[in-house]
């Protein structure tokens, strides 16, 4: 999609695209965001803080105001606007982890968020989930408090989202279905990292492991029907984590990535083998120097670069990017998966859809894979072309469950038997 806002810096077109998008199920609203866009200067991460934390105060004290007042519709919707609002004033801070910024607004944010969910019928619940000695954090959506088994979708972000934004990438579009849904944020993504210091690592299977443990302690759920959606690097980590996972009946990537690093060794002017070599180097500052002036002549590298030293608790862009080259699923890993699996691939991914000389990284996934699996692609011609399905977001969680709600009632079903090889393409309409 060509931008229509900050047409000099993709990553700042991206990021308000994804917040145009909340407005489909309530996240934002478009002149709100429009009126904050206005007041930013391309590529100044302060001033998009100022504008962003201005509309989240204005907004959230209006929520504030109807809640007292006893307008409880208004309010909610408010809080969740403000909470959208809030953790965008902070997302471009994080290459200064130490600045007071970051953790003020995250946690209004997050105040926000909780107050919204409190205020829906049945209410949205916080979960903590025992994890190494201490917890993660998320919510459990549930359409009716019956106690009926229903299937079940267990949700987590990637690089930089949070288990809050999965409310409208996924969590309202489960409850209008009569699915529970489970979000959560594991190492490395918001609440986790904010709050408890724990940073991103690849072998998800070892978040998703106590995660589906605690979901068998939750009311109403059908085990025999749960799936798993990954979302942006979720996309591979989701995917990592069923390869190991057998309590899975399907898993969902939004999109398919088969290996990260390539979004970032890509606008490298080295060769990949290269870049491996020097990241992983004890002691390289001419390296350094190339990462540096990379950044500063690609607006997604260095928001990239900044996140990242902070989501891996890396000191360094060249330790971040050393660290980062392990998120993949080669080595036998995507060929393990034995549930099916639905890999949704955007054409104008801003990240992942490749130089020309190698494959989208959905596709790339895709032709790994052994299981059952449907490669949806998003295109241009429906607005759906961006990373995630950014503008796109009823279109996206339609193609999604209407696949889980064919797979899922053939979970029990002897194609879906983990021993098949064969591929089985599920026509989507």
């Amino acid at each position: 999609m060509r931008p229509v806002l900050f047409a000099d810096d993709r990553q700042f077109w991206f990021e308000t695209l994804r917040i145009l998008g909340h407005a489909a199920y309530g996240g934002s609203d478009i002149g709100e965001v429009l009126i904050s866009a206005e007041a930013i200067t391309s590529g100044d991460y302060d001033s998009w803080h100022d504008a962003w934390l201005a509309t989240a105060d204005r907004v959230g004290a209006q929520a504030e105001a109807g809640l007292a007042a006893g307008h409880r519709v208004s309010a909610r919707d408010g809080m969740l606007r403000a909470a959208t609002y809030y953790s965008t004033a902070e997302f471009f801070l994080h290459g200064d982890p130490d600045d007071p910024r970051i953790n003020e607004a995250y946690e209004r944010g997050a105040a926000c968020f909780a107050t919204a969910a409190s205020l829906y019928r049945p209410a949205i619940e916080p979960v903590r989930i025992p994890y190494e000695g201490t917890v993660l954090e998320g919510w459990f959506y549930r359409p009716s408090l019956d106690g009926a088994p229903r299937p079940t979708l267990v949700m987590h972000n990637g690089f930089d989202g949070s288990a809050e934004e999965l409310h409208y990438l996924g969590g309202l579009a489960a409850l209008d279905r009569g699915y529970n849904a489970l979000s959560f944020d594991g190492p490395g993504q918001p609440s986790a990292i904010h709050r408890r210091g724990l940073v991103l690592r690849p072998d998800w299977e070892h978040v998703v492991g106590p995660v589906l443990d605690h979901l068998e302690t939750l009311p109403g759920v059908d085990h025999d029907r749960v799936a798993l959606m990954g979302v942006s690097l979720g996309g591979m980590l989701a995917p990592r984590a069923a390869a190991y996972e057998p309590r899975l009946a399907a898993v969902v990537v939004v999109d398919g990535v088969y290996d990260a690093a390539e979004a970032l060794t890509g606008l490298l002017p080295l060769p990949r083998a290269e870049v491996e070599r020097r990241a992983r180097a004890d002691h390289d500052p001419a390296f350094d120097d190339l990462l540096e002036r990379a950044a500063g002549d690609s607006p997604t590298l260095r928001w990239a670069f900044g996140h990242g030293r902070y989501a891996t608790g890396s000191a360094t862009s060249r330790e971040f990017l050393a660290r980062y080259l392990d998120y993949h699923l080669r080595d036998g890993v995507a060929e393990r998966i034995s549930c099916p699996v639905l890999v949704c691939s955007a054409g104008d991914d801003l990240f992942f859809a490749g130089d020309g000389t190698t494959k989208p990284q959905p596709q790339e996934l895709y032709d790994h894979l052994t299981a059952p699996a449907h490669l949806q692609h998003f295109t241009a011609a429906e607005g759906a072309d961006a990373h995630g399905h950014a503008g796109a977001e009823r279109l996206a969680m339609a193609r999604v469950f209407d696949w889980l709600d064919t797979t899922l009632s053939h979970a029990d079903d002897s194609r879906y038997d983990h021993t098949t090889r064969a591929r089985h393409l599920m026509e989507i309409s």
